[in-house]
C-alpha cells in the first residue's frame, strides 16, 4: 500500500503529492486526511495523506516508508481535502498552505533539532559532556546558547554525534491527575488504623476518604479542600487508600462564567417571512445563498438563532462567523444562552490550547454550533445544515496572506457540498453581494423595521469647517460637547468613535516641516503618549520621542493629528466626571481584554466607550443614547475605489449602536466634507439610494461589481529591481490576456515601502477571461522558478478587499 503525501515544505518544486510506502502495522489504521511523519531529504517532516493506492511509479530502490502515523482518526475530512484542491486553484496558493489553514495552530508541526550521541566509546570534550549531563540526546538549541557549535559540528563530521530533526505537535492535550478513592470502606478503615497517631494529617485524609469511598476527585482540588501538601497525599496513596490516574480534560474559556438560559422571542411579520424562506430552502436541501438585509437592530440575530434551533433538532450542525474578535463575546453569549454546551468558540483571542480543545469538541461531534472569526469556516463538521456570515460586508473575512481566501466563498462552497443554505447578514451589504441579490444569484430578504418599531436614531452632521471659522479648535464640536454633557447629567451612556489609535498621527518640525517617518516604511510614526514613544503601526518599529528635529536640529517639535489616546485626555479635561473606557488595539492586547471592557461598560461602570472600528458594530446596550463620530473623513479619502462604501458602512453601523431599546438615540457625525454623498446617505440611513449612486460611479470607472479585479504586488529591497519585475509581469500579461482585460500600472503602491521592501503593483480588470486562472498559474510558475531566486516577492490577490 502507498500513500500520497503533501509534505510541510512550501516551495514550488515540492507543491505536489509524494508517494510513500505504508508499513504493515499502519495499513489497517491509515486513512486520507491523517497526519504523518515522513523522511524528506535528510530530515523528518510533517505530511498530510491525501490519497491511498496500491501501486506507485517510484522505483523500489527510491521508495521510502512513512515514519510515524500521528492520527488514528483523520484530522481532515474528505470534504476538506476536496476543498483544499479548490483553494489551491482559486487562490493560487501552495497546497500545504491550504491544508495548514484548516487546522488549529496546535496541530501544526514544531521542528526541533536533536543532538544524539552515536559513538559512546569516544570521550567528549568537557563542555559537550556537561551539555549532555548523562543523557543520550539534547536539543541543539542548548548547544547554541553555550557557543559550542564549532565543536559540535566537528563531532558530527567525525560521526561521534548525529543531528536529527524531531517533529512535534505544538500543543498537547491537557491532562489532570485524578485521585480514585478505594471503594472498599473496610479496607480504608484498616488503613486508618494502621496510620500512626503522630501522622495526624494522614489520618484526617484517610478519614475523609472513608466518607467519600469510591469517589473520583481532581488532585489539586483535594489538596486545596483538605489543606494538605502533595507529599502527605502520596503517603496515603502508597498505603493503598487511593490510586492516581491521568484524565484528559478540555481547557474551557467559559468555565468561570455563569451563563443564563434564554428562550426564543416572538418574531415580527418580517422576521417570520425571512425565517420561513430560509427553512423552506433547508427542508428542500437546497444550496441557496440568502442576503439578509436588515437595518441595525432589526433582529437578524434572532432569525439566526431560530434557524439554528431547527438545524439542531435534526441533529445537524451550524457555523456562525463574525468579523471582529470584539463581536465574539457578545455573540457567543447570545448563542450559549440559547444552546448551552452545544456551542464551541473559535477565534484568535483564545490560547492555542483552548482553540485546540474547542476544535476537538467539534471534531468529535460533541457540539452542534461553532461561533468564530474567519477561520471557523473550516470547522470539521460532517453534517452541516446552515452557515451564517454576520456583517458579511466586512473586509476581515478576506485573508491578507496565503491562502488569500474569502470566508464567503468557502461558505458557499461548503453549502453546495452539504446541500444547505448560507445566510449573509448585514445592515450595509457589500455592493457585490447586493448586486448579486438584485440579479437573482442570491435571494434577498429584507427587514425594514426594528422589532418594537423603535425609530432609527436621528443623525446630525456637523461641518467642522464652520466650527473652525467660529473659533472652536477643539476636537469636539459645540453640538457634540453639549450632547455629551446632557447624557452625563441623565446618567446615560455614549459611544465615541475615531478610527485612529495612538495620541497623534504624526510628529512634525514647525521650522523645516520634517515629519518623523519610520526608518523601515514610507509612513509617519504615530505618537503614543502613555509610554512617550513613537511607533510605526505597520512594522512595529518604535523609538523615543525626538526632542530636536533630526534634520534642522530645531527644538520646535510638535504633535499633529488626533488618535484615541488624545481624545481620552481631552474628555478628561472637558468632562472631568466622565468615566471612560478606551477600546483599541493598544488596550486589548491581553487575553480576554475585549470581553472585560464590554462587560464593564454593560454593567454601567463607564459613561463613555471610546474606540476604533472594533466598537462600530454588533454592540447592543440598552442605555446607549448618543453616538459621536469624531472624524467621518478618516476612510473617505483613501486611495481605494471602496473608500466611499467603507465610510458609508462604518457610519451606518456605528449609528446603529444608539437607541436600540426604549430610549431615543442620537448620532452626531463630525466631518470636513459634509456634502459627500456617502455621508449624506448615511445621515438618513438610506442604503438603496447610496447603492444606486455608488453603482453609477463603479460602472463609469469599470470597477466591481461591473468587473472583476486582480491585484498583483511585487516587493524587493531594491526599488529599481522591484519596478523592473513589475513591468516585466505587466508586459507579459498584456501579451497573453485578451483585449477585453485592462491592465493598470505598474505603479508604486500607496505605501511605497514597508519593512525595508519597496512595493509596486498592477491591477487587472476584466469581465470575462476564461483563461485567466491558467495564465496566472503560468505567471506564478515563472516567478517561482526564476524571479523568486533574485529576492523578488510576488503576491496575487483575486478580488482583493483593498487595493492599497
Amino acid at each position: 500500500m502507498y500513500a500520497e503525501v503533501i509534505v510541510d515544505v512550501a516551495a514550488y518544486p515540492i507543491d505536489r503529492p509524494f508517494d510513500y510506502s505504508v508499513p504493515a502495522p499502519f495499513q489497517p489504521l491509515i486513512e486520507s486526511g491523517c497526519r504523518v511523519k515522513v523522511p524528506f531529504g535528510n530530515r523528518q517532516v510533517l505530511g498530510f495523506v491525501t490519497a491511498l493506492k496500491n501501486e506507485t511509479e517510484v522505483p523500489l530502490e527510491k521508495q521510502k516508508p512513512i515514519g510515524e502515523l500521528l492520527d488514528i482518526q483523520p484530522a481532515l475530512t474528505q470534504e476538506l481535502l476536496a476543498l483544499t484542491k479548490w483553494m489551491k486553484r482559486h487562490t493560487l496558493c501552495y497546497e500545504i498552505d491550504a491544508l495548514q489553514v484548516m487546522l488549529p495552530s496546535a496541530l501544526r508541526a514544531k521542528y526541533e533539532k536533536i543532538l544524539r550521541i552515536v559513538d559512546k566509546s569516544v570521550v567528549l570534550p568537557p563542555a559537550v559532556q556537561a551539555l549532555f549531563q548523562q543523557k543520550e540526546s539534547v536539543e541543539l538549541q542548548a548547544g547554541e546558547s553555550k557557543e559550542l557549535l564549532s565543536t559540535i559540528k566537528r563531532l558530527i563530521k567525525e560521526d561521534v554525534l548525529t543531528l536529527e530533526t524531531a517533529v512535534k505537535q505544538k500543543t498537547a492535550m491537557k491532562k489532570v491527575r485524578i485521585v480514585q478513592i478505594e471503594s472498599d470502606v473496610n479496607q480504608l478503615q484498616t488503613i486508618y488504623e494502621q496510620v500512626s497517631n503522630q501522622a495526624k494529617k494522614q489520618k484526617n485524609v484517610v478519614n475523609w476518604m472513608i466518607a467519600h469511598a469510591g469517589k473520583r476527585i481532581v488532585s489539586t482540588d483535594l489538596l486545596k479542600q483538605l489543606n494538605i501538601s502533595n507529599a502527605i497525599l502520596q503517603e496515603v496513596i502508597k498505603k493503598g487508600a487511593a490510586t492516581i490516574e491521568m484524565e484528559e480534560v478540555y481547557r474551557d474559556p467559559y468555565a468561570d462564567r455563569t451563563i443564563n438560559t434564554t428562550n426564543k422571542l416572538a418574531l415580527t411579520n418580517e422576521q417570520d417571512i425571512a425565517l420561513n424562506e430560509i427553512l423552506r430552502s433547508y427542508n428542500a436541501k437546497e444550496a441557496k445563498t440568502f442576503l439578509l438585509h436588515g437595518i441595525t437592530g432589526s433582529g437578524k440575530t434572532e432569525i439566526y438563532l431560530q434557524a439554528i434551533e431547527r438545524v439542531i433538532l435534526d441533529q445537524k450542525e451550524a457555523i456562525v462567523l463574525v468579523p471582529e474578535i470584539s463581536l465574539t463575546p457578545q455573540m457567543t453569549n447570545r448563542f450559549k444562552e440559547r444552546f448551552g454546551s452545544l456551542v464551541a468558540v473559535l477565534h484568535s483571542g483564545l490560547s492555542t490550547g483552548e482553540k485546540y480543545d474547542e476544535w476537538r469538541k467539534i471534531k468529535r461531534g460533541e457540539v452542534n454550533v461553532v461561533v468564530g472569526a474567519r477561520s471557523a469556516v473550516f470547522a470539521p463538521f460532517q453534517n452541516i445544515g446552515l452557515i451564517i456570515l454576520d456583517e458579511e460586508h466586512e473586509g476581515t473575512y478576506k485573508q491578507d496572506d496565503s491562502p488569500r481566501y474569502h470566508a464567503r466563498d468557502i461558505a458557499i462552497w461548503r453549502s453546495e457540498y452539504h446541500k444547505c443554505p448560507v445566510i449573509l447578514g448585514s445592515a450595509t451589504p457589500s455592493l457585490e453581494s447586493y448586486a448579486r441579490a438584485k440579479k437573482g444569484n442570491y435571494t434577498l430578504l429584507t427587514l425594514e423595521n426594528r422589532p418594537k418599531h423603535q425609530a432609527l436614531p436621528e443623525v446630525s452632521v456637523v461641518d467642522m469647517r464652520e466650527e473652525l471659522k467660529n473659533g472652536n479648535r477643539s476636537m469636539f464640536s459645540i453640538d457634540l460637547a453639549e450632547a455629551i454633557k446632557l447624557r452625563l447629567d441623565r446618567q446615560e451612556q455614549m459611544v465615541l468613535f475615531l478610527n485612529r489609535r495612538g495620541h497623534s498621527s504624526f510628529v512634525l518640525c514647525r521650522d523645516c516641516g520634517t515629519v518623523v517617518e519610520c526608518p523601515n516604511c514610507d509612513i509617519s510614526m504615530t505618537y503614543h503618549r502613555h509610554n512617550e514613544r513613537i511607533k510605526c503601526h505597520y512594522c512595529g518599529e518604535e523609538s523615543q520621542v525626538p526632542t530636536i528635529c533630526p534634520e534642522c536640529k530645531s527644538e520646535h517639535i510638535r504633535f499633529f493629528g488626533t488618535g484615541t489616546q488624545k481624545v481620552e485626555e481631552e474628555i478628561a479635561r472637558l468632562f472631568p466626571t466622565a468615566r471612560v473606557l478606551r477600546m483599541d488595539v493598544d488596550t486589548t492586547r491581553k487575553k480576554g481584554a475585549h470581553e472585560q471592557i464590554l462587560q464593564q461598560f454593560g454593567e454601567g461602570k463607564a459613561d463613555i466607550l471610546l474606540g476604533t472600528q472594533m466598537i462600530a458594530k454588533g454592540l447592543d446596550f440598552p442605555n446607549i443614547t448618543l453616538v459621536g463620530v469624531l472624524s467621518a473623513d478618516t476612510t473617505l479619502h483613501l486611495a481605494d475605489f471602496r473608500a466611499a462604501e467603507k465610510t458609508f458602512q462604518l457610519l451606518t453601523q456605528v449609528s446603529g449602536r444608539a437607541g436600540r431599546h426604549d430610549k431615543e438615540g442620537k448620532v452626531i457625525v463630525q466631518t470636513y466634507t459634509p456634502e459627500h454623498y456617502a455621508i449624506q446617505f448615511a445621515q438618513h440611513h438610506d442604503f438603496v439610494p447610496f447603492y444606486n449612486q455608488e453603482m453609477m460611479n463603479r460602472k463609469q470607472f469599470a470597477y466591481p461589481p461591473f468587473t472583476y479585479v486582480v491585484l498583483i504586488q511585487f516587493t524587493h529591497e531594491d526599488v529599481l529591481m522591484t519596478a523592473e519585475y513589475a513591468h516585466k509581469a505587466a508586459n507579459w500579461l498584456r501579451g497573453n490576456l485578451s483585449s477585453g482585460a485592462e491592465i493598470i500600472g505598474p505603479s508604486a503602491s500607496s505605501i511605497s515601502r514597508l519593512q525595508n521592501r519597496y512595493r509596486y503593483q498592477c491591477l487587472i480588470k476584466y469581465k470575462k477571461e476564461p483563461e485567466l486562472p491558467e495564465i496566472l498559474q503560468q505567471l506564478t510558475r515563472m516567478y517561482r522558478t526564476d524571479w523568486m531566486k533574485k529576492g523578488i516577492l510576488m503576491s496575487i490577490d483575486l478580488n482583493p478587499s483593498s487595493i492599497m
